[in-house]
Order: structure tokens, then C-alpha cells, then sequence
């Protein structure tokens, strides 16, 4: 592969190899397949974030990372992103479930009448351990802008 890529490659060696079908370029391949791979794991998980802690899904999760990286770093190209944004990948999943907390304290406060949500209430404990943290935040002055 190297050889092909600069283009020193000696032509019959070149023929042999295209005979058999080889794979010139890996790495088109290789995203390829986990993007499938993504989008079977959203099928079956209906989302996105996939875990790069997980023993089974390290690899496909670390591509994850990999890919919102890229994004970040303007290095993904455009092709990419569009498949990405095809399947309704997250690219900032703090944002996602910050807005989807914050909904559920709209909810809340709407049936309940106020937002004081107890890390004690078996029922929202993840929504009363997120206003909690939201406050400690604005207490130190670090909740952010967006």
C-alpha cells in the first residue's frame, strides 16, 4: 500500500494484487465497517453513545470519541459528517443530556409546582442528582453560558 500510494509500485505486482481484489484503500474500509457497526448499535440501543469502558463495545465506542474529535478539530471530512448527521449521531452528549435533564425539570416543575427536586426521591434521583450539581455549579460560578 505504501508502494501504491507513491506510486512505486511495480506495475505487475500491482496486477497480482488488484487480481485478488486488494483493498487499496484501508482506512475507507475500515470506517466504513464501523460505521455500520454504529448504526447497528443504535438500532438495537436507539442511540448513539457508545461506551468506550464497556469490554464489548471499546473498540466501536473509542471510534465514537475518535470521530467527535475529528469533528471538533475540523479534520472530518464532509462525506463523513453527513453519514454521521444521517443516523442523528450526537456530537456533544453532554449537551444532549443536559437538555434532556433540563426537560425533565420543566416536566416536574409543571406537575409539581416548583424545581426543588430531592436526591432522596426514589423516582428522580438522576434528575434530583443533576439540579443539585447544576447549583453547585452556579455556586462556584461555573455553569456554562450555553
Amino acid at each position: 500500500r505504501v508502494l501504491y500510494k507513491k506510486n512505486a509500485l511495480d506495475s505487475d505486482r500491482m496486477q497480482q494484487l488488484n487480481s485478488i481484489d486488494i483493498n487499496w484503500h484501508l482506512c475507507y474500509h475500515s470506517w466504513n465497517e464501523k460505521f455500520n457497526q454504529l448504526c447497528a448499535f443504535k438500532t438495537q440501543n436507539g442511540h448513539s453513545n457508545v461506551s468506550k469502558y464497556v469490554t464489548q463495545t471499546k473498540f466501536l465506542g473509542q471510534w465514537v470519541v475518535n470521530q467527535r474529535v475529528f469533528y471538533k478539530r475540523n479534520t472530518l471530512t464532509s462525506d463523513r459528517i453527513q453519514q454521521l448527521d444521517s443516523i442523528g449521531f450526537e456530537w456533544d452528549p453532554r449537551e444532549v443530556s443536559w437538555n434532556e435533564h433540563f426537560d425533565q425539570l420543566c416536566t416536574f416543575k409543571t406537575q409539581n409546582g416548583h424545581s426543588n427536586v430531592s436526591t432522596l426521591d426514589t423516582h428522580n434521583t438522576s434528575l434530583g442528582n443533576w439540579v443539585r450539581d447544576q447549583r453547585a455549579s452556579y455556586k462556584k460560578n461555573a455553569l456554562s453560558s450555553n
